[in-house]
């Protein structure tokens, strides 16, 4: 699960971060709001939860929570500030934010509010299960199948099947993966994409399936079915 964290106390973000991390979650991080900004407008990086500070420098965080939302972003949004009156409550929630979280405040409780919105069905949170051509895939438990044949997954395999199962047919530059999968401040080199991809078309001829992950030279890698012509 990626967290987008918006935090312009440095500190209070690095302890934020780690915590996170050391709960599980891939997280990018930025302490200004113009950079903020272009994490969180720019669907690419495919955040499952953003956690804003309200007195960001230079573009306030409810601005940006805004326009997140006026961009068709639904993802859950914690907004954090020491603004703790009632009439700023009621503007960060009628702005967009799906949480309210005042400052100062201990980690565990963020981390419980992160839980708990992340367990909403529907529209927040996407299907753990996904179906294309002969395949079903079972994020949730890393298993992927077809007809009675079924096979485990690794953690990264897993994450770069639901991505391209997300959106069948759809091109995917190495770039936008690791961006997906790996996130912004990862070191991970597109290149290694590739060896990822070979891990799956491997998976994929154990299932005997009908689909493949095509190259597309010079541009990147898409999930389709075979063209048995």
């Amino acid at each position: 699960m990626k967290i987008l964290l918006l935090e312009d106390d440095t500190d209070l973000c690095g302890l934020i971060q780690a915590e996170l991390k050391k709960n599980g979650y891939v997280v990018d991080s930025c302490n200004d709001g113009e950079t903020a900004m272009l994490y969180t407008l720019n669907t690419d990086y495919c955040y499952d939860l953003a956690v804003v500070d309200r007195m960001l420098p230079i573009i306030d965080g409810l601005t940006i929570i805004k326009a997140m939302r006026q961009k068709g972003i639904q993802i859950p949004v914690i907004i954090t500030t020491g603004m703790s009156g009632l009439d700023d409550r009621i503007e960060g929630l009628d702005g967009g934010a799906d949480d309210y979280l005042v400052k100062p405040f201990h980690v565990e409780e963020l981390l419980a509010r992160i839980r708990a919105l992340t367990r909403r069905p529907a529209q927040i949170k996407a299907s753990d299960t996904l179906t294309y051509a002969d395949l079903s895939f079972d994020k949730s438990n890393r298993i992927v199948s077809k007809d009675d044949r079924s096979l485990v997954l690794t953690a990264k395999e897993s994450e770069l099947l639901y991505v391209l199962m997300e959106k069948p047919k759809q091109l995917f530059t190495r770039e936008q993966l690791v961006l997906k999968i790996w996130g912004s401040s990862s070191d991970v080199e597109p290149g290694n994409v590739d060896n990822y991809i070979s891990f799956l078309r491997k998976r994929l001829r154990e299932l005997l399936s009908c689909c493949e992950i095509k190259t597309v030279y010079g541009a990147g890698y898409r999930l389709e079915k075979k063209d048995h012509a």
